[in-house]
């Protein structure tokens, strides 16, 4: 693939960049050698410090949206995206994770491309993946999970879309932990056993990671309430493949584990 330099003719091109997990070395190659061309990088909230530091030659925008907090404007950031991409060669819309996978990533194409802008995705490591990494323990095993599905509860939980999403062996929530304990209690209102394992994943391969594992029916309980870290970043994994996930944190009650057969 051939990129831009700065001195290409405008209208510029956008690039949509995942930015992964957290780490700047799980960036990909092409993600970095963009970021390292640009002429000006949008970035979300969440991107770390050491991933800015790829780019010190671009001018850098925080147009970062979070949930619960103050945030930019979907459509403002749209316009920007437009703005640069007319003065500059080469802008950089670095967005957490993948950028198609609850990134908003549509809206930034349509505007772009309603706008005869030129634009292109660069894929990442989406969380979900950088989670299973680091608890050691796959979404699909052979005769355990055939079927994963990722999900998001950014408000409160809806019944009729947990009941959908139930019956998938290996189920992740992004953006869970304010519904954590309704999404569980609905799940176990669904079928899901109150033993199924859980595994929580906040900041994943960052140096503030930190890993916990408990059971549906803990969670429901509210036991892992006061263990979250409301300005961190979490995953939930729920599947009996994270039955031995690796974990720092919190142990599944006694009365939650699987009783031996009589």
């Amino acid at each position: 693939m051939t990129t831009p330099s700065s001195s290409a003719a405008l209208p510029g091109k956008v690039y949509l960049v995942g930015a992964g997990p957290g780490a700047a070395d799980l960036i990909t190659v092409r993600g970095a050698r963009l970021l390292a061309q640009a002429d000006v990088v949008l970035h979300d909230a969440l991107v770390e410090p050491e991933m800015l530091a790829l780019c010190p030659q671009a001018k850098r925008v925080a147009v970062g949206k979070r949930c619960g907090k103050h945030s930019s404007a979907q459509h403002f950031i749209n316009k920007q995206l437009i703005d640069h991409a007319r003065t500059h060669a080469l802008v950089v819309r670095l967005k957490g994770g993948d950028p198609m996978l609850f990134g908003r990533a549509d809206e930034e194409l349509r505007a772009l491309e309603a706008a005869g802008i030129d634009v292109e995705v660069v894929p990442g490591i989406t969380a979900a993946l950088a989670s299973a990494a680091t608890l050691g323990r796959s979404l699909t095993l052979r005769g355990v999970a055939r079927s994963v599905a990722f999900a998001t509860q950014s408000r409160a939980a809806d019944s009729a879309q947990i009941s959908a999403q139930a019956s998938a062996d290996s189920l992740v929530y992004y953006m869970g932990r304010d519904a954590a304990q309704r999404i569980a209690a609905e799940l176990i209102g669904q079928g899901k056993p109150r033993s199924t394992p859980v595994a929580i994943v906040e900041a994943a391969t960052t140096a503030r990671e930190r890993r916990a594992r408990l059971s549906l029916g803990a969670l429901a309980d509210g036991l892992a309430a006061p263990w979250f870290d409301a300005s961190q970043p979490s995953v939930l994994l729920i599947g009996e493949v994270f039955a031995d996930a690796r974990a720092d944190d919190i142990a599944t009650p006694v009365a939650d584990l699987p009783r031996a057969a009589a």
